[in-house]
């Protein structure tokens, strides 16, 4: 079995940021916010890096040529999180081992969490292994729903919550460890019913265990370390812990 790879969503705006620069580019203590995904990514023994870029990819594919484990897979359209990740079956079309699913705006991920959710897919013999984060600010956050006893049965995102759904204070972090070739299974079986009309990865999840697949969660993050970074002040905020971490 391959070691694990990993697709890092890279292809979105920054639109939050008011700013032209996509995103992921942004500059945390002097590097893109994306290669500390990277590397935590490398961290945890990853030997395939595929970025989905799509929103000025060029500008992307060119601020990470450098980095030689790298290879890119293009979104043209955004049509959700699911579609991005299906844009990386040419590149993972050989590699029968785990795939980490991560955000590329997250740079508090640590390589020590990454590995206890491969840990743990490759434990359970999982399917999916959903990275989750327990947290009572959990406003527009995804809620892991769970049933009497405790097991895993769906993400529901914060508009179509329940009032006992949306007080829920475990959340999905969008950091996933699945089966590779389950993975791929899963995605050929999504639909864009939703009000957005896109491809939710989070679907893949309930596709699964519809399928009798092992599905999981666990509370392997902290909040801090699943904070996406979607505007300046989160960007500030993201810079001061990452400089208070390297002093100590």
């Amino acid at each position: 079995m391959s070691r694990p790879a990993a697709v890092i969503l890279a292809a979105g705006k920054s639109t939050r940021m008011k700013s032209e620069l996509p995103k992921v580019l942004h500059p945390v203590l002097g590097r893109p916010m994306i290669e500390y995904v990277l590397d935590a990514a490398r961290a945890a023994n990853c030997e395939k890096l595929v970025v989905i870029v799509g929103h000025k990819a060029d500008e992307v594919k060119a601020a990470l040529a450098h980095h030689s484990d790298i290879q890119f897979a293009l979104q043209s359209e955004q049509k959700g999180t699911g579609h991005a990740v299906m844009m990386s079956a040419e590149n993972l079309a050989d590699h029968d081992g785990p795939v980490l699913v991560l955000a590329g705006d997250t740079p508090l991920l640590k390589g020590s969490s990454l590995s206890r959710l491969l840990g743990l897919q490759k434990e359970n013999q999982a399917a999916c292994v959903v990275g989750t984060a327990i947290t009572e600010a959990n406003h527009g956050l995804g809620r892991i729903v769970r049933d009497a006893a405790g097991q895993f049965l769906r993400i529901v995102e914060q508009k179509d919550a329940t009032p006992e759904e949306a007080a829920i204070e475990e959340i999905n972090t969008g950091c996933f460890a699945f089966d590779g070739r389950q993975l791929f299974s899963a995605l050929q079986r999504l639909k864009p019913d939703n009000s957005q009309a896109e491809y939710y990865l989070t679907d893949c999840a309930e596709i699964l265990l519809k399928a009798v697949q092992t599905v999981k969660a666990f509370p392997v993050f902290d909040i801090q370390e699943a904070m996406g970074v979607n505007t300046q002040e989160q960007l500030a905020e993201v810079a001061e812990i990452l400089q208070s971490e390297s002093v100590e």
